[in-house]
């Protein structure tokens, strides 16, 4: 499984996430194995290695355990769009990114934001990539100035 499709499971999953929380350990499990059998198209070959597995749970841990922060920071930065308001796909974008801009050092910024924009794309409705390209912008150049986009193309 490549980094982008770890990347989309673990966005998939945050979505869900969003209506399903109590049965989130269930979730995650069912939906591995959907796509260990084939049902689900990410990873584009159907394999999800027990590290993988770890990587993906890990993931969703650290994110779900900053969301509060994230939410705050997003709360901040996206100007007249307060998370409550926000899309489900778009804030489940928003939150993978801003926890890869703000806690994984191993995600360089454009790589970050870029991947982001793509799963817009694929997901969100006409307007999410440039909605989540601005606000993941705005992120990076809050947090971080040596970090920001134009520092890391």
């Amino acid at each position: 499984m490549r980094r982008s499709e770890r990347r989309e499971t673990v966005f998939r999953l945050l979505y869900m996430q969003q209506f399903r929380k109590d049965e989130m350990p269930e979730q995650i499990s069912e939906y591995l194995e959907s796509i260990r059998s084939g049902l689900e198209e990410v990873p584009a070959d159907g394999k999800v290695s027990a590290d993988e597995e770890e990587m993906i749970r890990k993931s969703l841990e650290d994110i779900t355990a900053h969301i509060p922060e994230i939410d705050e920071l997003l709360n901040k930065v996206s100007k007249g769009w307060k998370t409550s308001r926000m899309g489900k796909v778009d804030l489940s974008i928003l939150r993978l990114a801003a926890y890869e801009l703000l806690y994984d050092d191993d995600v360089p910024t454009g790589v970050a934001i870029n991947e982001a924009v793509e799963i817009a794309k694929r997901y969100g409705g006409d307007e999410t990539a440039s909605f989540v390209n601005g606000v993941l912008g705005q992120i990076a150049r809050q947090t971080d100035p040596q970090r920001s986009p134009e520092k890391t193309e």
